[in-house]
C-alpha cells in the first residue's frame, strides 16, 4: 500500500481562520460528547463519557496543537456545564496534555515509511488492546448500569439498563478482527497509533489521581478503573474511525 503523505493531514500550510475554525470545531465536539452521554457505574460511583473518543480523534487527524487545545478546553467547557467547577482547572490541562501527547506521537506514526516495522506489532498490540477493552467491560460495566443520554441538565433517556458480560467480550472480538483487517489488508501503523493513544490516555489516568488524591485521599483510587476504561473504549472508536479516515484521504491540503 501506499505510505500515508503526512503533509497531506497537516495543518502546517492552512490559514490561521482555517485553523481556528478546526479547533473551535473540535472543542465543541469535545465538550458535547462528554456532555451527552454518561454511564453511572455503581461498584466505583463513577462515571463513564465519550469525550476521549473526540479529544483522541482531533488529535490523530490535526496533530498536537488541535488536539490539546481542543482536548483541554472542550472538557473543561464540560466540566463547567455539568456543575464540576472543581475539576475545571486540572482538566484544562490534564485533557491538554492528552491531546498534545497523542498529536505528537500519530504525527510522527502518520510520516513514517511504509514497513518500517513487522505485522506482528500491530497483531500483538491489537490483542493486548482487545483485551484490556473486554476484562475492564466484564468488570466495571456488566450488570445493570445507570445509562443516560442528556443534553445538560436535560435527561433524553435515562434508567437502570442490563449490560451482558458476554457482551464485552462479543465487542472485545469485534474490534480485535476490525484492527487486524486494518494491520494486514491496509496499513499495519495502527500498532503505533493503538500505543500513541494508551500513552496520551495514561497521562490522563495519572493526572487525574494525582488531583483527586491531593483532594479526597486514597478515595482516588476508585476513579482510577474507569478512568482506564474511559481511555480504553475511547481509543476503541477512535482509532478505527480515524484510520479509515486517514486511508480514504478524506482530509485534504487546505
Amino acid at each position: 500500500m501506499e505510505p500515508i503523505d503526512d503533509d497531506r493531514y497537516s495543518l502546517k500550510k492552512t490559514s490561521l481562520s482555517v485553523e481556528v475554525s478546526i479547533i473551535a470545531t473540535f472543542t465543541a465536539l469535545v465538550a458535547v460528547a462528554t456532555i451527552v452521554f454518561s454511564v453511572n457505574v455503581p461498584s466505583t460511583k463513577g462515571y463513564f463519557n465519550l469525550g476521549e473518543v473526540m479529544v483522541f480523534t482531533s488529535a490523530i487527524l490535526f496533530g498536537a496543537r488541535v488536539g490539546g487545545i481542543a482536548g483541554g478546553l472542550g472538557s473543561m467547557i464540560a466540566d463547567l456545564l455539568l456543575g464540576y467547577p472543581l475539576y475545571a482547572p486540572a482538566t484544562l490541562v490534564i485533557k491538554g496534555l492528552e491531546g498534545t501527547i497523542v498529536g505528537i506521537l500519530s504525527s510522527r506514526v502518520i510520516a513514517m515509511p511504509a514497513r518500517k516495522y513487522p505485522r506482528s506489532l500491530s497483531i500483538f498490540t491489537g490483542a493486548i488492546f482487545a483485551s484490556l477493552l473486554g476484562l475492564l467491560g466484564v468488570i466495571y460495566y456488566g450488570g445493570f448500569l445507570n445509562i443516560s443520554l442528556s443534553f445538560l441538565h436535560l435527561d433524553l433517556v435515562g434508567g437502570n439498563f442490563y449490560v451482558s458480560p458476554i457482551s464485552w467480550i462479543l465487542i472485545s472480538c469485534g474490534w480485535l478482527i476490525l484492527i487486524l483487517f486494518f494491520s494486514l489488508r491496509l496499513d499495519y501503523k495502527i500498532a503505533l497509533l493503538i500505543l500513541s493513544v494508551m500513552l496520551g490516555g495514561l497521562v490522563m489516568v495519572t493526572g487525574y489521581f494525582i488531583y483527586e488524591w491531593f483532594l479526597f485521599g486514597s478515595a482516588a483510587i476508585v476513579e482510577v478503573p474507569i478512568n482506564i476504561g474511559q481511555m480504553i473504549i475511547g481509543g476503541a472508536i477512535s482509532i478505527p474511525l480515524t484510520g479509515a479516515i486517514l486511508r480514504r484521504r478524506l482530509i485534504k491540503k487546505v
